[in-house]
């Protein structure tokens, strides 16, 4: 028992143990199990390399002369036997090679007379050939590059199989399971998508209640897209889903399924929905569709890999039981491009569409964002949703927090409804640079500039009321500019509406021109922009004389509208583009005339708004309109 005792006590390490009954250490060296480790033959190689290297150098510890002195050496007879090495002579004081002796060692020269002056001074001389370090030669030339070569194919295939280190993990996919309540998101979480969220509560419900679908013979989608522009909340709908769903949820995104090696995007989707169909009722989300789903229509040399991921999405889709509760849903910003098969019934039978929200859904959203922002009893979020049509949820979130970070960086407590208006033309017109010298005279001709804008605007019958003018310089080099705001989101416009936009838009120019007597380049973009809307009344909206009613261009146009270029294939004859392009020509001069007229007659309200506003920078939409009455 004692000796037990003993063991158990060095086994420990010796810390618990009793008087007496602290093992030797040879004791414990001798009852310690060894374990080999890399590192031991590391340092022996090391040891044995540098004892070599030692040995070779103070076997070959030599005196170095010049070749003059070694022939004299030998002239004297210091010198009685000579080593004859490839790089160097060595020169030893005795015939014996068993006693120690002074060795000379001297770098030849081209002599062809050294071997007869050897023989005619009786010196014997013998080739030598240098010593190398064997074990230094076999460190560098074996264990080192195959040492490197083993750690190169470790990372290689560390690297590769990211769910283990075998080469048929790449075939496994890499979808997040999402628990329930997991995301934080639910559907209260989510505003200025009503419809929408309607529909995917349809889906969660089916999920929950099959039997009250299934009783009445109704069969649920086999899949769900969401389809809307960047920032709607697609993504933010799903985590909603994923938080209410009480199902598994199966996240991924389209790009997972793309490898350099063919086939692995074919074999990660039939891994998914082969987990999928072991864990229904679940959903399957797959962000960023278009990644894998481009249309295979008129492709030339399309990608292999990519198609075989897409045949092997169809097919799987097309094995779905629609009474085993596997939903996919998935979303895309780019539909126009997904291919025809993706979009059938039986594959995605329903798209949703999550669209820019409305005035209401706007401020909704911005109450969701600022819950737990600390807002001042002057905040009016409708204002705020007024000011910023067009904007999508993400934008406004970025605004909240935009002007959350201007209150702290004026060290107050709340959030006042300036810090929104602050953010909002942050994010419109970019930030503002203070620090930016201009000189006086394009000071003045920015001024005449965004004045001409906004008066033209407050002539000009249904364009947006003029909400501020600026000439403090923001973002991209713009040097001044003027906020209008719709009253009210509007869908369609009238020939009249566009024709004034392209007068508040040339109103810039003329006012430069009437007041100058010359035009400068700051009215480029706005002069872009006029003669697209001229141009697309032509051809687009049927707008002309001559061809009244007719569409001109076929315009593939991208789901995004506006944000996108869109592609446009001509379809008609060189004569009737030159008279487009006379067209064109035609309505901007003629509208030039009108914004000229105009300014002109109201040359006075031109002057002293322009003076107001090189006084203060920055004019209000009260004062403006009180200056023009």
């Amino acid at each position: 028992m004692a000796k037990k005792k003993d063991d158990d006590c060095w086994k420990k390490g010796g810390k618990d143990c009793g008087p007496g009954e602290q093992p030797s250490i040879f004791d414990q060296l001798k009852k310690r199990p060894f374990k080999f480790s890399l590192w031991y033959f590391v340092i022996v190689m090391i040891s044995l390399m540098l004892f070599n290297t030692y040995y070779v150098s103070r076997q070959q510890e030599k005196e170095l002369v010049e070749y003059s002195v070694f022939k004299e050496k030998i002239q004297s007879g210091e010198i009685k036997r000579v080593g004859l090495g490839k790089e160097n002579y060595f020169g030893f004081t005795t015939e014996d090679e068993g006693t120690s002796a002074l060795v000379y060692k001297t770098v030849p020269v081209n002599d062809p007379l050294f071997v007869p002056f050897l023989d005619e001074r009786g010196v014997s001389y013998y080739a030598m050939v240098t010593r190398e370090p064997v074990l230094l030669n076999l460190l560098f030339q074996w264990v080192i590059p195959f040492g490197l070569l083993f750690f190169v194919w470790r990372l290689m295939f560390r690297r590769m199989g990211s769910m283990g280190s075998n080469v048929l993990s790449f075939g496994k996919n890499r979808a997040q399971i999402v628990a329930e309540g997991e995301t934080g998101v639910t559907f209260k979480d989510v505003a200025g998508a009503d419809e929408a969220k309607e529909e995917l509560e349809e889906i969660v419900d089916f999920l929950t209640n099959p039997q009250k679908y299934t009783e009445i013979g109704g069969k649920i989608p086999k899949g769900v897209l969401l389809v809307g522009a960047p920032g709607t909340g697609k993504t933010l709908l799903a985590r909603a889903v994923a938080g209410v769903a009480h199902v598994p949820f199966f996240r991924m995104s389209g790009a997972d399924f793309v490898e350099m090696f063919v086939g692995v995007g074919a074999a990660r989707v039939r891994d998914l929905f082969k987990q999928a169909r072991e864990k229904a009722p679940c959903i399957i989300f797959i962000d960023e569709l278009d990644a894998i789903g481009k249309s295979r229509i008129n492709v030339m040399g399309g990608n292999d890999e990519r198609e075989q991921t897409l045949n092997q999405l169809l097919v799987e889709m097309d094995g779905f039981d629609s009474t085993a509760g596997l939903i996919l849903l998935a979303a895309t910003n780019r539909p126009e491009i997904l291919d025809p098969a993706l979009l059938r019934p039986g594959r995605f039978d329903r798209q949703v569409l999550v669209d820019k929200p409305d005035l209401k859904g706007r401020e909704a959203i911005l109450k969701i964002h600022s819950a737990n922002v600390k807002l001042d009893e002057s905040v009016n979020l409708l204002e705020v949703a007024k000011s910023t049509p067009g904007f999508v949820g993400a934008d406004l979130a970025n605004i909240v927090n935009e002007a959350a970070l201007l209150a702290v960086r004026d060290k107050r407590k709340k959030v006042k409804q300036g810090d929104f208006m602050e953010a909002i033309e942050k994010v419109v017109a970019g930030l503002a640079k203070k620090s930016r010298l201009i000189n006086p005279r394009e000071r003045e001709i920015v001024a005449y500039h965004e004045t001409g804008h906004a008066l033209m605007a407050a002539k000009t019958e249904g364009a947006d009321p003029v909400q501020k003018i600026s000439i403090v310089p923001r973002g991209m080099g713009a040097l001044g500019y003027t906020m209008q705001t719709p009253t009210e989101d509007r869908f369609l416009m009238t020939r009249k509406e566009l024709l004034g936009k392209i007068d508040v838009l040339l109103g810039g120019r003329a006012a430069e021109e009437l007041v100058f007597g010359d035009i400068s380049t700051g009215a480029a973009n706005d002069l872009t922009r006029a003669t697209d809307i001229a141009r697309r009344m032509i051809t687009d909206y049927g707008m002309s004389e001559r061809y009244r009613n007719v569409a001109l261009t076929k315009r593939a146009t991208p789901f995004l509208g506006e944000r996108a270029e869109p592609v446009m294939a001509r379809e008609y004859s060189e004569s009737t583009q030159s008279y487009v392009d006379d067209e064109v020509a035609r309505i901007i001069e003629e509208r030039y005339g009108v914004v000229s007229e105009t300014l002109r007659d109201n040359r006075e309200i031109l002057e002293k708004i322009t003076k107001r506003l090189l006084e203060v920078e920055v004019l209000e939409a009260a004062e403006f309109l009180a200056m023009v009455g």
